[in-house]
């Protein structure tokens, strides 16, 4: 059972380590080498963890949503909460998020945008990536809906409207590179205060 925990253990340190070469070097300037040197490891030891740099790239981004997420779940079960200030802190929370991570959000969506060897359009990727995120924000439009807290909307429409502030954020970001993204947050606040009853 130790090693088995042990190994968890190490796993996870790899893949924060490998993180921040992808963020300082990008995904396809990233090597094994460079990983395992980061780590203080050998590539030999490296590859009894990961197969190849694409798998530690995955779960690194997977370590790091899973996170995000549950920080989100956090937010969404606060009761204290009413759905307009849960909604405001997610989209916030997100928009800072990417703000401190930009060059790695840059990689990120670089990776999507250009697959090596996939039949899977970008869009499909994309879509995937945030099919659970946006789940969550219609589920807490639906409950700001179903409470009166929110003005009767359509769902989809709602959370396609919320969604194109984290869109535009990404955008703003990563093309735009933006290091402060205040305005949008700002005007992120005042959409959403509009759902209010």
């Amino acid at each position: 059972m130790a090693i088995a925990v042990e190994h968890e253990k190490r796993r996870k340190e790899i893949l924060e380590k490998a993180l921040m070469v992808f963020t300082e070097d990008g995904f396809s300037d990233a090597t094994f080498q460079k990983i395992a040197d980061r780590c203080g490891i050998t590539r030999t030891i490296l590859y009894l963890y990961f197969k190849d740099k694409k798998e530690i790239f995955k779960y690194s981004i997977k370590q790091l949503l899973t996170s995000v997420e549950e920080g989100i779940k956090k937010i969404k079960s606060d009761n204290s909460l009413n759905s307009t200030e849960k909604i405001t802190r997610i989209l916030l929370g997100i928009m800072g998020l990417m703000e401190q991570n930009h060059q790695l959000l840059s990689v990120v969506l670089d990776y999507l945008m250009h697959p090596a060897k996939s039949s899977i359009d970008p869009e499909t990727r994309l879509r995937r990536r945030t099919v659970r995120f946006r789940r969550i924000l219609a589920t807490l439009v639906m409950d700001g809906v179903k409470t009166g807290e929110l003005k009767k909307v359509n769902i989809k429409t709602a959370d396609d409207y919320l969604y194109s502030f984290i869109e535009s954020a990404i955008f703003q970001i990563t093309v735009l590179k933006r290091k402060n993204i205040d305005d949008l947050k700002n005007m992120t606040v005042f959409a959403v205060r509009q759902f209010s009853v």
